[in-house]
């Protein structure tokens, strides 16, 4: 009887949940607002942001990160005032168009192509969070000719532990689909106070519509293949590369040591350790801002 009554409990419960979750999406729909311009590609509709003026930097996201362009505003901000700045949205993310399309490596790689394609812009520092790690050592090996130079925002690194993981993506989408994932979200919200609260709830919202997607959850089980095609991988000796990493990483020990080699095989490399946490950019933007500046004096301006 007891157990009937707990089961009764949590149908119901569930059910609340799926209602709430598909009304409340209904209404955020209306509300996210427009930001940035769509390029076609594929098909397809991919949001790119630009602000400011001079030597042109490429933005690319984490894995996962409902809206680059709100993520990266505060570091957008500080660079603005003397570069360029690009951020692309890969399909899937922001208010970029999902997409059918595997999401291995070389299909993001080509995509992002494609959109600087579109905007004429063939000459950039890639910058990069997270996954873009990954994706940006193929990045530049395809298109060496264009990259002058990378940086990384704790960036991943191949052969880095816990890749080889194989995400449960079939019980992610039902928890999506009950609704709990809002829950979770709701729950677990933490930006800076470099965010304003109008942004949060933008983002806030992003999460919700893209978070669990199939264009999400085709890259998540990508994750493990993309990091095993990258083993023994490593950007072109000659590309200048800077690293602002996490300076401890208690789940990984040697996080930094990692960065610490992959700048040593180029003949320009730069590991700059910053204390926090994996979205540096959160919360040290205007360090970020200043080091990318105090590194590239040595640099010439392209």
């Amino acid at each position: 009887m007891a157990v009937t009554a707990v089961g009764a409990v949590l149908a119901v419960g569930l059910a609340t949940t799926t209602v709430v979750d598909v009304v409340a999406s209904e209404s955020e729909s209306h509300r996210i607002e427009s930001y940035g311009q769509r390029v076609d590609i594929d098909g397809g509709q991919m949001n790119v942001f630009v602000s400011g003026a001079g030597e042109t930097i490429v933005l690319l996201p984490g894995f996962g990160t409902s809206s680059p362009v709100l993520d990266f505003a505060p570091l957008v901000r500080d660079l603005a005032t003397d570069h360029r700045v690009i951020v692309v949205e890969p399909f899937g993310y922001g208010l970029s168009d999902g997409t059918d399309r595997e999401r291995t490596t070389e299909n993001i790689v080509q995509e992002v192509h494609q959109a600087l394609a579109k905007l004429d812009v063939d000459r950039y520092i890639l910058m990069g969070h997270s996954i873009a790690g990954i994706y940006g050592i193929e990045y530049a090996a395809r298109y060496r000719e264009e990259v002058a130079a990378f940086v990384g925002i704790d960036s991943s690194v191949p052969g880095q532990p816990g890749m080889d993981t194989q995400f449960p993506t079939g019980l992610l989408s039902a928890a999506k689909n009950l609704g709990l994932l809002r829950l979770a979200a709701a729950a677990g919200e933490s930006y800076s106070d470099a965010y304003s609260a109008h942004s949060r709830e933008q983002m806030k919202m992003l999460t919700n519509r893209n978070s669990i997607s199939p264009t999400y959850l085709n890259e998540m089980t990508h994750i493990r293949t993309n990091f095993e095609r990258a083993l023994g991988t490593g950007f072109p000796k000659d590309l200048p590369l800077l690293l602002f990493v996490v300076s401890e990483n208690a789940k990984n020990p040697e996080w930094l040591g990692l960065h610490q080699r992959q700048a040593a095989s180029v003949a320009d490399g730069t590991v700059v350790p910053l204390p926090g946490e994996h979205y540096l950019h959160h919360t040290h933007a205007a360090e970020i801002a200043s080091g990318f500046r105090d590194w590239g004096t040595h640099r010439p301006v392209i």
